[in-house]
Protein backbone atom coordinates (compact mmCIF):
# COMPACT_ATOMS: atom_id res chain seq x y z
CA UNK A 1 0.00 0.00 0.00
CA UNK A 2 1.19 3.77 -1.02
CA UNK A 3 0.88 6.03 1.71
CA UNK A 4 0.11 10.25 1.47
CA UNK A 5 3.43 11.59 1.83
CA UNK A 6 1.65 14.85 3.78
CA UNK A 7 -2.13 15.45 4.95
CA UNK A 8 -3.18 17.69 6.67
CA UNK A 9 -6.34 17.47 8.77
CA UNK A 10 -8.32 20.76 9.41
CA UNK A 11 -10.73 20.57 12.40
CA UNK A 12 -12.00 23.07 14.29
CA UNK A 13 -12.76 21.32 17.64
CA UNK A 14 -10.92 18.96 19.87
CA UNK A 15 -10.03 15.32 20.21
CA UNK A 16 -11.90 12.77 21.80
CA UNK A 17 -11.27 10.37 24.56
CA UNK A 18 -13.75 6.85 24.84
CA UNK A 19 -13.71 4.24 27.21
CA UNK A 20 -12.86 0.99 25.38
CA UNK A 21 -15.02 -1.91 25.00
CA UNK A 22 -15.20 -5.06 26.98
CA UNK A 23 -16.51 -8.64 26.12
CA UNK A 24 -18.29 -10.60 28.65
CA UNK A 25 -18.62 -14.36 29.16
CA UNK A 26 -22.19 -15.79 27.34
CA UNK A 27 -24.25 -17.18 30.07
CA UNK A 28 -25.07 -20.99 29.86
CA UNK A 29 -27.54 -22.72 27.42
CA UNK A 30 -30.77 -23.06 28.72
CA UNK A 31 -32.52 -27.06 29.04
CA UNK A 32 -36.20 -26.81 28.28
CA UNK A 33 -38.22 -29.03 30.91
CA UNK A 34 -38.66 -32.47 28.92
CA UNK A 35 -40.80 -35.01 30.96
CA UNK A 36 -40.81 -38.46 29.84
CA UNK A 37 -43.51 -40.54 30.99
CA UNK A 38 -43.89 -43.80 32.63
CA UNK A 39 -44.11 -47.07 31.32
CA UNK A 40 -45.64 -50.74 32.07
CA UNK A 41 -45.06 -49.57 35.69
CA UNK A 42 -41.29 -48.35 34.91
CA UNK A 43 -40.88 -44.76 36.62
CA UNK A 44 -40.69 -41.76 34.84
CA UNK A 45 -37.97 -39.57 34.45
CA UNK A 46 -35.28 -37.81 32.03
CA UNK A 47 -33.59 -39.75 29.67
CA UNK A 48 -29.75 -39.59 29.11
CA UNK A 49 -27.30 -39.39 26.35
CA UNK A 50 -27.66 -42.78 24.02
CA UNK A 51 -30.00 -44.28 26.33
CA UNK A 52 -27.97 -44.01 29.47
CA UNK A 53 -29.64 -42.80 32.47
CA UNK A 54 -28.97 -38.82 33.74
CA UNK A 55 -28.21 -39.87 36.86
CA UNK A 56 -25.20 -41.49 35.44
CA UNK A 57 -23.83 -38.68 33.29
CA UNK A 58 -21.12 -36.27 35.83
CA UNK A 59 -23.35 -33.12 36.92
CA UNK A 60 -20.44 -31.37 36.00
CA UNK A 61 -20.74 -32.17 32.38
CA UNK A 62 -23.13 -29.38 30.74
CA UNK A 63 -25.44 -30.35 27.71
CA UNK A 64 -23.86 -27.71 25.98
CA UNK A 65 -20.07 -29.23 26.29
CA UNK A 66 -21.31 -32.44 25.25
CA UNK A 67 -23.15 -30.41 22.07
CA UNK A 68 -19.09 -29.49 21.89
CA UNK A 69 -17.44 -30.87 18.72
CA UNK A 70 -14.19 -32.09 20.05
CA UNK A 71 -12.04 -31.28 17.12
CA UNK A 72 -13.42 -27.68 16.10
CA UNK A 73 -14.92 -26.78 19.14
CA UNK A 74 -17.89 -25.43 17.34
CA UNK A 75 -21.48 -26.73 18.49
CA UNK A 76 -22.91 -29.93 16.61
CA UNK A 77 -25.49 -29.86 14.62
CA UNK A 78 -27.32 -32.86 12.33
CA UNK A 79 -25.92 -35.15 11.27
CA UNK A 80 -23.73 -35.74 14.49
CA UNK A 81 -21.29 -38.88 14.52
CA UNK A 82 -20.33 -41.10 16.78
CA UNK A 83 -17.95 -44.05 16.80
CA UNK A 84 -18.64 -47.25 18.41
CA UNK A 85 -17.32 -46.39 21.81
CA UNK A 86 -19.94 -43.58 21.76
CA UNK A 87 -17.43 -40.66 21.15
CA UNK A 88 -19.26 -37.88 19.19
CA UNK A 89 -18.04 -35.05 16.18
CA UNK A 90 -19.81 -33.21 14.13
CA UNK A 91 -19.94 -34.15 10.16
CA UNK A 92 -17.58 -31.35 9.07
CA UNK A 93 -14.89 -32.67 11.07
CA UNK A 94 -15.38 -36.47 10.15
CA UNK A 95 -13.49 -35.84 6.83
CA UNK A 96 -11.19 -34.05 8.47
CA UNK A 97 -9.77 -36.89 10.76
CA UNK A 98 -10.03 -39.83 8.18
CA UNK A 99 -12.81 -41.41 9.45
CA UNK A 100 -10.71 -42.28 13.03
CA UNK A 101 -12.40 -41.44 16.19
CA UNK A 102 -9.90 -38.16 17.64
CA UNK A 103 -10.82 -39.65 21.33
CA UNK A 104 -10.34 -43.65 20.94
CA UNK A 105 -8.66 -43.79 17.63
CA UNK A 106 -11.15 -46.04 16.83
CA UNK A 107 -13.15 -46.38 13.40
CA UNK A 108 -16.00 -43.83 12.75
CA UNK A 109 -18.24 -45.78 10.52
CA UNK A 110 -21.35 -44.12 9.21
CA UNK A 111 -23.19 -44.02 12.69
CA UNK A 112 -25.63 -41.17 14.28
CA UNK A 113 -25.61 -39.63 17.56
CA UNK A 114 -29.60 -39.73 17.16
CA UNK A 115 -30.01 -39.17 21.32
CA UNK A 116 -27.77 -36.38 21.29
CA UNK A 117 -29.32 -34.95 18.67
CA UNK A 118 -33.23 -35.49 19.64
CA UNK A 119 -31.48 -34.25 23.23
CA UNK A 120 -30.36 -30.76 21.13
CA UNK A 121 -33.90 -30.29 20.01
CA UNK A 122 -34.89 -29.77 23.81
CA UNK A 123 -32.62 -27.22 24.87
CA UNK A 124 -33.34 -23.13 24.04
CA UNK A 125 -29.79 -21.17 23.75
CA UNK A 126 -29.31 -17.82 24.20
CA UNK A 127 -28.47 -15.65 21.26
CA UNK A 128 -24.12 -15.88 21.91
CA UNK A 129 -24.14 -11.93 21.46
CA UNK A 130 -26.23 -11.79 25.05
CA UNK A 131 -23.20 -9.81 26.48
CA UNK A 132 -23.23 -7.63 23.68
CA UNK A 133 -27.28 -6.52 24.22
CA UNK A 134 -29.22 -9.71 22.81
CA UNK A 135 -31.84 -10.77 24.76
CA UNK A 136 -33.28 -13.27 21.87
CA UNK A 137 -33.40 -16.70 23.40
CA UNK A 138 -33.46 -19.48 20.60
CA UNK A 139 -34.66 -23.38 20.30
CA UNK A 140 -30.71 -24.71 19.26
CA UNK A 141 -31.70 -25.45 16.10
CA UNK A 142 -32.77 -22.26 15.43
CA UNK A 143 -30.24 -19.98 16.85
CA UNK A 144 -27.55 -20.41 14.07
CA UNK A 145 -29.96 -18.48 11.78
CA UNK A 146 -30.10 -15.89 13.89
CA UNK A 147 -26.93 -15.10 14.73
CA UNK A 148 -25.82 -15.05 11.52
CA UNK A 149 -28.06 -11.74 10.67
CA UNK A 150 -28.00 -10.85 14.88
CA UNK A 151 -28.63 -6.81 14.72
CA UNK A 152 -25.63 -7.25 17.92
CA UNK A 153 -23.24 -9.67 16.64
CA UNK A 154 -19.76 -8.18 16.35
CA UNK A 155 -18.66 -5.22 13.56
CA UNK A 156 -15.54 -5.88 11.46
CA UNK A 157 -12.62 -3.78 11.93
CA UNK A 158 -13.36 -0.67 9.25
CA UNK A 159 -9.44 0.21 8.82
CA UNK A 160 -9.06 -0.24 4.89
CA UNK A 161 -5.19 -0.17 4.89
CA UNK A 162 -4.62 -3.70 6.16
CA UNK A 163 -6.20 -6.99 6.50
CA UNK A 164 -7.08 -6.54 9.74
CA UNK A 165 -9.44 -9.57 11.77
CA UNK A 166 -10.09 -7.68 14.94
CA UNK A 167 -14.30 -7.45 15.42
CA UNK A 168 -15.96 -6.69 18.80
CA UNK A 169 -18.84 -3.45 19.21
CA UNK A 170 -18.21 0.29 18.40
CA UNK A 171 -16.74 1.63 21.69
CA UNK A 172 -14.02 -1.32 21.35
CA UNK A 173 -13.33 -0.96 17.82
CA UNK A 174 -13.53 3.22 18.52
CA UNK A 175 -10.24 2.70 20.57
CA UNK A 176 -8.73 0.05 18.43
CA UNK A 177 -8.53 2.17 15.77
CA UNK A 178 -6.98 4.99 17.88
CA UNK A 179 -4.66 2.99 19.28
CA UNK A 180 -3.44 0.26 17.26
CA UNK A 181 -3.95 1.88 13.53
CA UNK A 182 -3.40 5.38 15.06
CA UNK A 183 -6.33 6.81 13.14
CA UNK A 184 -6.85 10.66 13.37
CA UNK A 185 -9.93 11.42 15.75
CA UNK A 186 -11.94 14.33 15.63
CA UNK A 187 -15.54 15.75 16.87
CA UNK A 188 -18.03 17.94 15.02
CA UNK A 189 -20.25 17.55 11.69
CA UNK A 190 -18.15 19.60 9.52
CA UNK A 191 -14.48 18.77 8.09
CA UNK A 192 -11.61 20.53 5.72
CA UNK A 193 -9.19 18.12 4.89
CA UNK A 194 -6.27 19.04 2.54
CA UNK A 195 -4.65 15.90 0.72
CA UNK A 196 -1.26 15.71 -0.71
CA UNK A 197 0.52 13.50 -2.96
CA UNK A 198 3.80 14.17 -4.63
CA UNK A 199 3.42 11.39 -7.37
CA UNK A 200 -0.13 11.74 -8.27
CA UNK A 201 0.22 9.33 -11.59
CA UNK A 202 1.02 6.30 -9.17
CA UNK A 203 -2.60 4.61 -8.13
CA UNK A 204 -1.66 0.55 -8.64
CA UNK A 205 -2.15 0.34 -5.38
CA UNK A 206 -4.99 1.85 -3.77
CA UNK A 207 -3.45 5.49 -1.47
CA UNK A 208 -5.60 5.57 1.74
CA UNK A 209 -6.74 7.09 4.18
CA UNK A 210 -9.22 7.13 7.61
CA UNK A 211 -10.39 9.71 9.59
CA UNK A 212 -13.22 8.74 12.56
CA UNK A 213 -15.43 11.48 13.42
CA UNK A 214 -17.59 11.92 16.96
CA UNK A 215 -21.14 13.71 16.50
CA UNK A 216 -24.62 12.99 17.27
CA UNK A 217 -23.42 10.51 19.68
CA UNK A 218 -22.64 8.03 16.86
CA UNK A 219 -19.14 7.53 14.96
CA UNK A 220 -18.18 8.08 11.44
CA UNK A 221 -15.49 7.12 8.65
CA UNK A 222 -14.11 9.15 6.33
CA UNK A 223 -12.25 7.60 3.69
CA UNK A 224 -10.33 9.03 1.12
CA UNK A 225 -8.17 6.76 -1.34
CA UNK A 226 -6.90 6.84 -5.09
CA UNK A 227 -7.77 3.21 -7.19
CA UNK A 228 -7.92 2.27 -10.89
CA UNK A 229 -11.49 2.70 -12.62
CA UNK A 230 -10.89 0.53 -15.39
CA UNK A 231 -8.48 1.84 -17.48
CA UNK A 232 -8.86 5.42 -15.82
CA UNK A 233 -7.50 6.12 -11.70
CA UNK A 234 -9.42 8.15 -10.12
CA UNK A 235 -9.64 9.46 -6.32
CA UNK A 236 -12.84 8.68 -3.81
CA UNK A 237 -14.11 10.09 -0.99
CA UNK A 238 -16.85 8.12 1.06
CA UNK A 239 -18.28 8.15 4.59
CA UNK A 240 -19.10 4.94 6.73
CA UNK A 241 -21.39 5.04 9.71
CA UNK A 242 -19.89 2.83 12.42
CA UNK A 243 -23.48 0.90 12.93
CA UNK A 244 -26.05 -0.71 11.64
CA UNK A 245 -27.85 0.14 8.31
CA UNK A 246 -31.03 1.06 10.06
CA UNK A 247 -29.69 3.68 12.22
CA UNK A 248 -27.13 4.78 9.19
CA UNK A 249 -30.20 5.94 7.37
CA UNK A 250 -30.96 8.89 9.79
CA UNK A 251 -27.77 10.53 8.50
CA UNK A 252 -26.95 12.62 5.82
CA UNK A 253 -23.57 13.92 4.81
CA UNK A 254 -21.96 16.01 2.16
CA UNK A 255 -18.19 16.17 0.40
CA UNK A 256 -17.43 18.78 -1.66
CA UNK A 257 -13.80 19.50 -3.70
CA UNK A 258 -13.19 22.34 -5.64
CA UNK A 259 -10.90 24.88 -6.95
CA UNK A 260 -10.46 27.50 -10.01
CA UNK A 261 -13.81 28.47 -9.74
CA UNK A 262 -14.92 24.97 -10.02
CA UNK A 263 -16.20 22.52 -7.72
CA UNK A 264 -18.07 19.18 -7.04
CA UNK A 265 -20.32 18.22 -4.53
CA UNK A 266 -21.57 14.79 -3.42
CA UNK A 267 -24.99 14.48 -0.93
CA UNK A 268 -26.05 11.05 0.10
CA UNK A 269 -26.24 8.26 2.99
CA UNK A 270 -23.23 6.88 4.94
CA UNK A 271 -23.13 3.03 4.36
CA UNK A 272 -23.14 1.08 7.27
CA UNK A 273 -19.34 -0.76 8.42
CA UNK A 274 -21.46 -4.01 8.22
CA UNK A 275 -20.68 -3.38 4.35
CA UNK A 276 -16.89 -3.72 3.73
CA UNK A 277 -15.00 -1.15 2.82
CA UNK A 278 -14.64 -2.66 -0.99
CA UNK A 279 -18.15 -3.50 -1.19
CA UNK A 280 -18.87 0.91 -0.66
CA UNK A 281 -16.24 1.60 -3.18
CA UNK A 282 -16.78 -1.34 -6.12
CA UNK A 283 -20.36 0.44 -5.81
CA UNK A 284 -19.01 4.13 -6.21
CA UNK A 285 -21.01 5.08 -3.81
CA UNK A 286 -19.22 8.17 -2.54
CA UNK A 287 -17.77 11.49 -4.31
CA UNK A 288 -15.45 10.17 -7.24
CA UNK A 289 -12.79 12.87 -9.18
CA UNK A 290 -11.16 11.85 -12.40
CA UNK A 291 -7.13 12.37 -12.26
CA UNK A 292 -7.35 15.10 -14.44
CA UNK A 293 -9.89 16.79 -12.41
CA UNK A 294 -8.13 16.45 -9.09
CA UNK A 295 -5.09 17.92 -11.11
CA UNK A 296 -6.57 21.00 -12.33
CA UNK A 297 -7.95 21.42 -8.72
CA UNK A 298 -4.74 20.99 -7.78
CA UNK A 299 -3.36 23.71 -9.55
CA UNK A 300 0.15 24.59 -10.32
CA UNK A 301 2.26 22.10 -12.84
CA UNK A 302 -0.35 19.29 -12.18
CA UNK A 303 2.67 17.71 -10.90
CA UNK A 304 1.78 17.48 -7.48
CA UNK A 305 -1.91 16.26 -6.12
CA UNK A 306 -3.44 19.38 -3.58
CA UNK A 307 -7.17 18.52 -3.05
CA UNK A 308 -8.81 20.10 -0.10
CA UNK A 309 -12.25 18.04 0.51
CA UNK A 310 -14.89 19.76 2.97
CA UNK A 311 -17.82 18.04 4.11
CA UNK A 312 -20.90 18.14 6.96
CA UNK A 313 -23.24 15.17 8.50
CA UNK A 314 -26.46 16.01 9.97
CA UNK A 315 -29.36 14.18 10.75
CA UNK A 316 -32.46 14.27 10.05
CA UNK A 317 -35.58 14.66 11.53
CA UNK A 318 -39.64 14.08 11.01
CA UNK A 319 -41.28 17.15 11.08
CA UNK A 320 -44.66 15.74 12.58
CA UNK A 321 -46.50 18.66 11.27
CA UNK A 322 -45.62 18.55 7.83
CA UNK A 323 -44.59 14.78 7.27
CA UNK A 324 -40.99 16.24 6.28
CA UNK A 325 -37.51 15.81 7.30
CA UNK A 326 -35.77 19.03 8.71
CA UNK A 327 -31.99 18.69 8.67
CA UNK A 328 -30.59 18.78 11.88
CA UNK A 329 -26.96 20.73 11.99
CA UNK A 330 -24.65 20.23 15.03
CA UNK A 331 -22.38 23.46 16.44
Amino acid sequence: MMELDNIECISSSDGMDDDEGTAHHLPHPFLKPHHVGSGNGGCGGVVGIGGIPAQVISPATSVHELLECPVCTNSMYPPIHQCHNGHTLCSTCKSRVHNRCPTCRQELGDIRCLALEKVAESLELPCKYFSLGCPEIFPYYSKLKHEALCNFRPYNCPYAGSECSVAGDVPFLVAHLRDDHKVDMHTGCTFNHRYVKSNPREVENATWMLTVFHCFGQYFCLHFEAFQLGMAPVYMAFLRFMGDENEARNYKYSLEVGANGRKLIWEGTPRSIRDSHRKVRDSHDGLIIQRNMALFFSGGDRKELKLRVTGRIWKEQPNPDAGVCIPNLCS
